[in-house]
């Protein structure tokens, strides 16, 4: 995250990386491939079924457990960019393979999920006239800084960026974009909504994986990391939604 500081304001600029999508690797190094962590062989743990690791990941995302609110500290929580929360689609520039309607139903669930610590919100598309204070959604390699999301708070802005998706289609075709887009623009959607530190569990939708300097993520098992290739969840968590409802005061 990149923070500037001017006469008492802040303008912030909150991104996801392209070496943060796993899906992007898939297919490459298998030490590239492999969500972090090391697996459940080197660490001695005992292997447990598949369909049991992927209940844990299920559970990390339905509950948030005492003491589990954890940050990288790149940033202080603060309130919603606004309350209501209005956004509105544009699809100029969009990847072909990614319709307007699949695209702002996307936003309209991540608007949705969101909405539930609290703060209100309305998603409109690009056709709509954008009222004062709206936040635009769209596609721009420039606003997106080669990204693959970028919130940026000064100017309002959610853009997602073409040419990392279009790297996407490229390194990992199979892979289904749809559920990277989705993550993505409920990343970005939660930095609007005041959440400006990224999340050290892992599950979190607001999450990095690792600082660049050695450190990761949290998982509850460690052999869960290797049930999915994104261990990151789609929609905000239940973490996520206690750390909005923090921020913006209204945690009951």
């Amino acid at each position: 995250m990149l923070s500037i500081y001017k006469c008492g304001l802040i303008a912030s600029v909150l991104h996801l990386k392209v070496a943060d999508i796993r899906p992007l690797f898939a297919g490459l190094l298998p030490e590239i491939a492999a969500p972090l962590g090391l697996t459940a062989l080197f660490l001695g743990l005992t292997p447990l079924p598949a369909d049991a690791l992927n209940s844990v990941r299920e559970q990390e995302i339905a509950e948030c457990r005492v003491g589990e609110i954890s940050t990288w500290g790149d940033g202080r929580d603060r309130p919603a960019l606004a309350s209501p929360l209005v956004f509105v689609y544009q699809h100029r520039g969009a990847p072909a393979w990614f319709s307007e309607a699949e695209v702002l139903a996307r936003v309209k669930q991540a608007a949705v999920a969101w909405s539930q610590c609290g703060v209100p919100s309305q998603v409109l598309g690009g056709d709509s006239v954008a009222p004062a204070g709206a936040v635009h959604v769209q596609w721009s390699d420039q606003g997106s800084v080669g990204n693959f999301g970028l919130a940026n708070l000064g100017q309002r802005s959610l853009s997602l960026g073409p040419a990392a998706f279009a790297l996407l289609h490229q390194r990992n075709p199979a892979h289904d974009a749809r559920q990277t887009l989705q993550m993505v623009i409920s990343h970005e959607m939660g930095h609007l909504y005041g959440l400006m530190a990224h999340s050290r569990r892992c599950v979190d939708v607001t999450s990095y994986y690792h600082d660049g300097k050695g450190q990761q993520c949290h998982v509850r098992d460690e052999r869960a990391r290797k049930t999915v290739l994104e261990y990151r969840a789609t929609l905000p968590t239940a973490c996520d939604i206690q750390r909005c409802r923090l921020a913006n005061g209204l945690l009951k």
